[in-house]
């Protein structure tokens, strides 16, 4: 694996970000968070405070002028945005996954070593076009082919979705290597702004997850040919994007469920001051429903120190164990349907309260947002793919 890893951050360097992670998101993100939700628009107020804190570049190493973050720090900023917006968090969640692919698989390249101290200098956004229409939502196949003319490259691709596309400074694609290659046989390519047009396919009105403005786009795009990531996007793929996405999803899911148990618990609260003498029954559910966040959080966490534990061996085989790709799969499985449990739970402690939307304890944004959860990257789908995986371990 062509990696540049980053370093574990110093505690209490890390504990002093995170503090001002929080202080963003309740001064700057949360206030935004309605607003961005009703009129389903780009959080452009939290990107911006995210910048001001050199976040875009948290993942980049140090070596590069980034703050050289770890995956289980970055997982922890996700879960903290969680808290806050839902749709900032996954803005930044996607942004570091593409990151992430870059920081690992773009050694050697002067381009992409350029490019990543550009991002630091200049806190450049970056979106994903990764499905494609025709080809069902499968990220091991495309229709659209990347044609290479000396050292320039074309590339025309009909996307259904490429959140945040209009406000990023540039795009990873994929697409086959060739006209003439397999529809497995893939590239990852960096289309930027200024090179790229984008044409609308589809708007983005939707239950959840509305600010991340995931409109569908035909992507028409001309560039240098060293902007193709050299290594084949199968391991991207397999080392990079699948596993750190289902963590940074995860993560944020729980910054999510865990701002509905703590509206849970300062209701509870509340309800107790009342009559001190008799606790509220709804205190039962919050002891219940806080195991449940326990859980998920082991999840995440568990995922976590095994990825990194395999970004430090920097085996490259171990990635493609059907073992490591089904258990990274299903923390994406549970945590998207823990989530939903979760706020469910929390708006049962609530009552009327955490049902309306003009309450302090108000859990609608949580719980429409949490429904998006299981629609990325389709369940079925996955369980699809364990189903197959399970049986090659059976007979192995």
């Amino acid at each position: 694996m062509a990696s540049l890893r980053p370093r574990t951050a110093v505690a209490p360097e890390f504990g002093a970000l995170l503090s001002e992670v929080h202080r963003v998101g309740r001064e700057v993100i949360a206030p935004a968070a309605d607003a961005v939700d009703d009129a389903a628009r780009f959080p452009h107020e939290s990107i911006a405070a995210l910048r001001e804190l050199q976040l875009l570049s948290a993942y980049v190493p140090e070596a590069y002028g980034g703050l050289g973050l770890s995956i289980a720090d970055i997982s922890k900023v996700c879960e903290a945005l969680g808290h806050y917006c839902a749709s900032t968090a996954m803005i930044f969640a996607m942004h570091q996954i593409q990151v992430a692919c870059i920081v690992h698989h773009a050694r050697g390249s002067r381009f992409f070593e350029h490019y990543l101290r550009e991002l630091v200098d200049q806190q450049l956004l970056i979106a994903s076009a990764t499905t494609e229409l025709g080809v069902g939502g499968d990220l091991r196949s495309s229709i659209c082919a990347i044609e290479v003319d000396g050292d320039r490259f074309r590339l025309v691709k009909k996307a259904p979705v490429i959140s945040y596309g209009e406000q990023a400074d540039a795009i990873l694609v994929t697409s086959r290597r060739t006209p003439d290659a397999a529809s497995s046989d893939q590239v990852h390519v960096l289309v930027r702004r200024g090179e790229t047009q984008l044409e609308a396919l589809s708007a983005w009105d939707t239950l959840g997850f509305r600010g991340t403005c995931s409109s569908g786009y035909t992507l028409s795009s001309e560039g240098a040919a060293e902007q193709i990531i050299p290594t084949p996007f199968d391991a991207i793929l397999s080392q990079t994007m699948h596993p750190v996405s289902h963590i940074v999803w995860s993560s944020l899911w729980l910054g999510i469920a865990a701002d509905a148990v703590g509206r849970a618990r300062a209701f509870v609260r509340g309800e107790a001051r009342k009559n001190p003498q008799l606790p509220p029954m709804s205190s039962l559910r919050l002891g219940e429903v806080d195991i449940v966040l326990n859980g998920m959080r082991n999840n995440v966490q568990s995922a976590v120190a095994e990825y990194a534990r395999l970004l430090e061996a920097d085996d490259a085989d171990a990635f493609k164990s059907f073992g490591f790709a089904t258990r990274i799969n299903n923390l994406k499985l549970s945590s998207s349907q823990l989530v939903v449990d979760i706020v469910g739970k929390a708006m049962l402690i609530c009552g009327l309260h955490g049902y309306r939307n003009d309450s302090k304890f108000t859990l609608g944004r949580h719980l429409r947002d949490a429904y998006g959860a299981a629609l990325m990257v389709n369940n079925d789908r996955i369980l699809a793919h364990n189903a197959t995986m399970l049986l090659a371990l059976k007979e192995a």
